[in-house]
C-alpha cells in the first residue's frame, strides 16, 4: 500500500525542498524511493534525514508540483531540518539502509520523533482527486497526453461536486501546469 505524503528534505546549505511522495511502511520503518536523480534523493543521502508530513491541504500537493507554495516549511525539533507548517501530523526521519536500484533506490528510513498536531477530519473526493491529477502531473513527461485528458475530465467530476476553496485553487494550479506543458503540441 502506497501513502500519499510530503517530504521535506534540506540540501548541504540547508535549504528545504519540498516534494509530495508516495512512501511504503515496513512496520515501524518508512521507505521512500525517488527516482534515479531527484533532489529527494540527493539530499536524503547527504544529510541522512527527511521529514513525513501528513496533511489534507491538497495545495501543498498541488503547489510543490507549480511552484506555488512559498514559507510552509518550519524548524523540526530534531536534526532532520524542516517540517510542513500546517501538517496534521510528522515524522522525523533518519536513513538507515539504501537498497540500490538503478532507477528507483529504497530508502529505509526510522522514525525518530512523531509529532501530532491536528485532528483528520475525513476525507473529501476533491482532495483525492487532487492528489491524483497531482500524481499526473507529476508524470507529464512520460504519459500519453490523451490518457491526462480523459482522466481529467474523469477527475473534474469530483471537483465539481465536492471541492471547497483549497481544491479549487490547487486544481486551478494544476490546470495552469498541464496547459503551459502542453502550450504549442499538436494534439
Amino acid at each position: 500500500m502506497i501513502f500519499e505524503t510530503i517530504i521535506i528534505t534540506q540540501d548541504a546549505a540547508k535549504n528545504p525542498h519540498i516534494a509530495p511522495f508516495g512512501i511504503k511502511y515496513d512496520g515501524d520503518l518508512v521507505i521512500i524511493s525517488p527516482y534515479k536523480p531527484s533532489v529527494t534523493l540527493d539530499n536524503i543521502l547527504s544529510t541522512k534525514t527527511a521529514t513525513l508530513n501528513i496533511t489534507d491541504d491538497v495545495r501543498v500537493f498541488a503547489g510543490a508540483l507549480t511552484g506555488h507554495i512559498k514559507n510552509v516549511a518550519l524548524q523540526a525539533n530534531s536534526h532532520a531540518g524542516y517540517r510542513l507548517a500546517n501538517a496534521l501530523s510528522h515524522s522525523e526521519l533518519q536513513l538507515i539502509e539504501v537498497k540500490d536500484d538503478a532507477q528507483r533506490p529504497q530508502l529505509m528510513m526510522q522514525k525518530i520523533v512523531s509529532e501530532d498536531h491536528a485532528p483528520f477530519l475525513g476525507f473529501n473526493r476533491a482532495q483525492a482527486a487532487v492528489v491524483e491529477l497531482c500524481i499526473l502531473v507529476s508524470r507529464l513527461d512520460r504519459l500519453p497526453r490523451d490518457k491526462v485528458e480523459l482522466e481529467l475530465a474523469y477527475l473534474q467530476i469530483a471537483i465539481d461536486k465536492t471541492a471547497g476553496e483549497r481544491e479549487l485553487q490547487a486544481w486551478r494550479w494544476l490546470q495552469h501546469k498541464i496547459k503551459h506543458f502542453y502550450a504549442g503540441q499538436s494534439k
